[in-house]
């Protein structure tokens, strides 16, 4: 099965490592690097779809959590997906919610498993893993989803960056959970 999403690299810079390259996507081919214009919730503020067609836009980052709690899921998904959803016809990245788990520190409690935090709305406490995310996403419709991710605060003490970016056995877990769930599903993972 061919995957949905693919990555030609054009060019890379023999001595910085820089690429320059393109994702074909459903909804089109954009090139890499991109600036994307961001609709947390699905909007991008004061602009209208046309407006950034117009100016050149090519992906809109959209953010699984804040779409999480409203409108949700299951609108978005009966809805017809994002695209429709937001009338945009072009590229749509979901980011996972991995933001809000830096963001939301006072109110978090990150697992193996996942993270548990207050809903910023109504206090509800609430649990986000990487197949929930992934789940979300899913219904969202977007061409490019993020796995749940850990953003560590500027200038953090070295065991934490140690534990999130040099602990494989951590990362592997979670590649190995999302495997499970993604399993039929055509997807591409950028490095």
């Amino acid at each position: 099965m061919e995957p949905a999403v693919k990555y030609r690299l054009i060019h890379q810079d023999k001595h910085s490592g820089a690429r320059l390259g393109e994702l074909i996507t459903p909804h089109g081919t954009f090139p890499t690097p991109m600036f994307m214009p961001v609709g947390t919730q699905a909007s991008v503020k004061t602009m209208a779809p046309e407006e950034l067609d117009t100016m050149g836009a090519t992906v809109i980052l959209a953010n699984t959590y804040h779409l999480w709690l409203r409108p949700g899921p299951e609108l978005i998904e009966e809805a017809g997906g994002l695209h429709k959803f937001m009338n945009w016809h072009k590229g749509i990245l979901t980011d996972s919610g991995g933001f809000q788990v830096f963001s939301l520190a006072d109110t978090r409690h990150i697992t193996e498993e996942g993270v548990t935090f207050k809903n910023h709305l109504n206090g509800a406490k609430m649990f986000l893993s990487p197949e929930k995310a992934i789940a979300i996403e899913n219904a969202l419709g977007p061409d490019i989803m993020m796995s749940l991710d850990e953003c560590p605060p500027f200038l953090k003490a070295m065991i934490m960056l140690k534990r999130v970016l040099l602990e494989p056995v951590v990362g592997l877990n979670v590649a190995c959970r999302l495997t499970r769930i993604l399993i039929g599903r055509r997807f591409l993972v950028l490095c």
